[in-house]
């Protein structure tokens, strides 16, 4: 495409392949992400220091984060991704959760509310075995199924620091824990010539 590629890497990361593979590599801080891949404004400043004209957020870290994507536009460069809107509706959780439930779209029994008072008793209504998971994010960080209540406080507490390292928010909801359910996921690729194509289904749980 003739498109010139900067990647950002942590101290760590020096030798990860996507560094290797980009015309130019920005070091962004040391190996904690709250220090490197979560912290905006060095992602920003890496990206004028290199003149760039777009951020691609890639996944994890901050790719389902609405307010990076926002300060991403108000530092004057575009976002590739989403708008800020739409992220924020679905890299949370609990607010798509309740968006899918508004539409009438079925969705996994849990709590998507604040796990604070008696989480014992939210927990055994709704029934063991259950998942504790991160509220933003993906790719299973901040997720643990819990079979009994003796389990649940290490898992929740566990979850929590999981998800505040790798996202930065360490919010969680609580979902019935379906066995060997199929992850099926539709790729959609829009532009802002409103030109939208499907890539279609594709099975991620192998």
């Amino acid at each position: 495409m003739g498109i010139k590629s900067v990647s950002v890497y942590s101290e760590v990361d020096i030798d990860s392949p996507h560094v290797a593979m980009a015309d130019e590599s920005v070091c962004i801080g040391p190996a904690s992400p709250v220090e490197s891949y979560l912290n905006f404004d060095k992602i920003i400043n890496a990206a004028k220091k290199t003149s760039s004209d777009a951020i691609h957020p890639g996944y994890g870290f901050l790719s389902e984060n609405g307010d990076f994507a926002e300060y991403v536009i108000k530092s004057g460069l575009i976002f590739i991704g989403p708008s800020p809107e739409a992220i924020k509706v679905m890299g949370d959780k609990a607010e798509s959760k309740k968006m899918m439930q508004e539409a009438g779209v079925p969705t996994i029994p849990g709590h998507d509310g604040e796990l604070s008072g008696n989480v014992d008793s939210i927990a055994k209504e709704i029934g063991y075995p259950l998942m504790v998971k991160a509220a933003a994010g993906g790719g299973g960080k901040g997720m643990r199924a819990v079979y009994s209540p003796e389990n649940l406080s290490e898992a929740i507490e566990s979850a929590k620091n999981e998800a505040r390292n790798s996202f930065g928010n360490d919010t969680l909801i609580l979902e019935k824990f379906l066995d060997k359910p199929r992850h099926i996921e539709v790729q959609i690729l829009g532009d802002q010539k409103g030109n939208i194509i499907h890539l279609f289904e594709r099975e991620c749980t192998i």
